[in-house]
């Protein structure tokens, strides 16, 4: 420790010019696209994958579930057009068509973006392939839910290809990802090239 005087002289023999700036704390927050994609994009591509789950491929119990992918890409990236009430629509439209417990997928659906939104500016400081190590468990916990609950309702077991579906489809996540920013990212190099 130095005495109060010499602290207060070495001040005093400072310029000002020879403080180093003090940078000023910013809030944390997510590193977002920076051109939100259009209204028209998301919606096609919701609508695309959805009429692609509608297909007979989806039966096949390890199957991985694209439209939640899908959906929780766009609640990640854009929450404020694909939400909850998004997840729980769409839950309720592949309710009807698996001819499933109503309301099983919505459940399901609705707490997965619900995990995602919380999670969301943690997960958007990652690359696609962490983003996809962070999302594994969540993906698992609710197929385990969505399981669970299925079985608790028919009074039968699925079995366990819910569990590999899920690691199929945490796995998909860096493609499926990589294939929707491909577009906003276009857009970006687009307005450099031109500024």
């Amino acid at each position: 420790m130095q005495p109060l005087g010499r602290s207060d002289s070495s001040r005093s023999s400072r310029s000002a010019g020879d403080v180093p700036p003090v940078p000023f704390p910013r809030p944390v927050g997510p590193n977002p696209i920076d051109h939100s994609a259009s209204l028209v994009f998301v919606w096609t591509t919701l609508l695309a994958v959805w009429l692609l789950s509608l297909l007979p491929w989806r039966a096949w119990p390890i199957s991985p579930d694209l439209l939640l992918l899908v959906i929780v890409f766009w609640s990640l990236h854009d929450s404020r057009r694909v939400g909850l009430l998004t997840a729980f629509a769409f839950g309720l439209v592949m309710d009807v068509h698996d001819v499933g417990p109503l309301g099983l997928q919505a459940l399901t659906y609705t707490v997965m973006v619900f995990g995602v939104q919380t999670l969301q500016r943690r997960l958007l400081r990652f690359e696609l392939l962490s983003q996809a190590l962070h999302l594994l468990p969540l993906f698992v916990l609710v197929k385990a839910f969505g399981a669970l609950l299925g079985a608790f309702l028919v009074s039968a077991w699925p079995g366990w290809s819910w569990l590999v579906a899920a690691l199929i489809t945490a796995a998909l996540w860096p493609a499926i990802a990589w294939l929707l920013l491909l577009p906003q990212h276009r857009l970006q190099d687009n307005d450099v090239n031109i500024g």
